[in-house]
């Protein structure tokens, strides 16, 4: 077996289906990641599985490599990624794994692994790369008696709608949900449901062909019929997941769509109501505003790298009640665990409306005027796409710069950036400023720059 090293990313392993990804990878996965766990424990490990056709038979394999090791397997079944990280704080275990492609293409699947609470990134990558590696020609052995089916959604539902129920304000609310047929769906219209809310549902039932449109609210082709349905509807909002549960889109009752830093900003505004001067972190895509405005109702915002792994670990280590992301990552470690789950944070917003007569539309009314595009992706080749960055510091020297992840450029009246994409052969951009016209401009010269050097490699 062939492996492909750019399928190790930096928070992930994410491939092709039968070109990169196999079970006999899967199964050679398990093995590795078990062993690398370590003998101290031998705690169980928890599988879960979104609704890709492969995912499946990667979670059995997966588990079958596992249990060689003389390591007991968890298996909960298919449901959202959140489910696995809810299980490593229920249950004694030396770590979990999600199969799922999340967001990317039906032909696509991965990896979203945990060594105890925490996500592991980077450098942990690689030596699980290198562990597979070394033990390619290795004789795999499982023990089926040591693969349990151990089901957790149930309970995973029950604890989100508990979370939120005493916290919710008088209004009575109705929702839109789609689910993009992804795995958001088996948990986020019966939680509400829970919670007293009308819900009207779009695409909840699990389908790996994604049948209806692709399963990221992050992009305006695929919340078209959301927008739709909001407005047949005369819903408060509607509320969109990607195909794992772990990222959230909202529009408001327009259908207009309120980009993950805004919605960051309203989480934000109703816990600084609840908790003194609490830090709130950001990632580098996130609007100048956001951190402006938090500075101005008291909390402490961190600018911080895009990346959920890298985000958790910093909610972490500065010991911060919230962090989100311009993807629709939402990290609540107030009242909850610190992970990223769409299901909570749709619980979250929620509750925020639940307490409030305004509209959706009407609650950053305050904000500064700005104009900003959504994410803009180039394609550039995995080999290449960290070298744009580095060169974009020389060619953007004369401005002031922000080197947290790539570069991002501050203008006099707006902001851009370059970044490399950590799960795509891609760059990204993204560019704010206070007029339409500023906004051009400040494209314009960053992506000249940028064509420039791509011009070079």
């Amino acid at each position: 077996m062939k492996l492909n090293p750019l399928a190790f990313r930096e928070y992930d392993i994410r491939g092709v289906v039968d070109e990169d990804l196999s079970p006999e990878f899967a199964r050679l996965l398990g093995r590795t990641y078990s062993l690398w766990l370590g003998d101290d424990s031998k705690l169980p490990v928890s599988i879960g599985y979104d609704c890709r056709l492969s995912s499946p038979a990667y979670a059995q394999a997966l588990a079958e490599g596992i249990s060689s090791t003389g390591r007991e397997v968890q298996l909960l079944g298919m449901g959202p990624t959140p489910q696995v990280y809810f299980s490593l704080y229920q249950r004694e275990l030396a770590g979990g794994i999600q199969v799922t492609g999340s967001h990317n293409p039906s032909n696509m699947n991965g990896f979203k692994i945990c060594k105890g609470k925490s996500t592991i990134s980077g450098s942990a990558i690689q030596e699980l790369y290198q562990g597979m590696k070394k033990a390619q020609n290795d004789k795999i052995d499982p023990r089926p008696e040591l693969i349990k089916e151990a089901p957790l959604l149930e309970q995973y539902i029950t604890y989100l709608a508990d979370n939120i129920k005493p916290h919710l304000g008088s209004r009575k609310l109705k929702v839109v949900v789609d689910a993009g047929n992804g795995v958001g769906g088996i948990v986020g219209p019966e939680m509400l449901k829970r919670l007293g809310i009308e819900v009207v549902e779009l695409y909840c039932d699990p389908d790996g062909n994604f049948p209806n449109h692709h399963p990221d609210p992050t992009e305006m082709e695929n919340i078209v019929d959301l927008k739709a349905a909001v407005l047949r509807e005369k819903a408060d909002c509607g509320i969109g997941w990607d195909g794992d549960g772990d990222r959230i889109g909202v529009v408001d009752e327009k259908g207009e769509i309120v980009f993950g830093d805004m919605l960051l900003l309203l989480y934000g505004r109703a816990l600084i109501e609840e908790v003194q001067h609490p830090t709130i972190i950001g990632d580098v895509k996130c609007s100048s505003r956001l951190f402006n405005a938090l500075k101005e109702a008291g909390a402490t915002p961190i600018m911080w790298k895009t990346g959920h792994s890298l985000i958790k670990q910093k909610l972490y280590s500065e010991n911060a009640a919230l962090a989100g992301e311009m993807s629709g990552h939402m990290f609540f470690k107030h009242r909850f665990f610190g992970f990223d789950d769409a299901l909570y944070a749709t619980g979250r917003f929620v509750e925020l409306l639940s307490k409030t007569d305004k509209q959706v539309s009407e609650l950053l009314t305050d904000l500064p005027p700005a104009v900003s595009t959504p994410e803009i992706r180039v394609e550039c080749p995995d080999e290449k796409k960290f070298e744009v960055p580095k060169a974009a510091e020389k060619v953007f020297a004369n401005y002031t710069i922000d080197l947290t992840d790539g570069v991002r450029v501050e203008f006099e009246k707006g902001w851009g950036l370059v970044r490399a994409s950590n799960t795509q052969p891609a760059l990204v951009m993204r560019f704010e400023a206070e007029t339409e016209e500023l906004l051009k401009e400040y494209q314009k010269t960053m992506t000249d720059g940028v064509n420039e050097i791509l011009a070079t490699l």
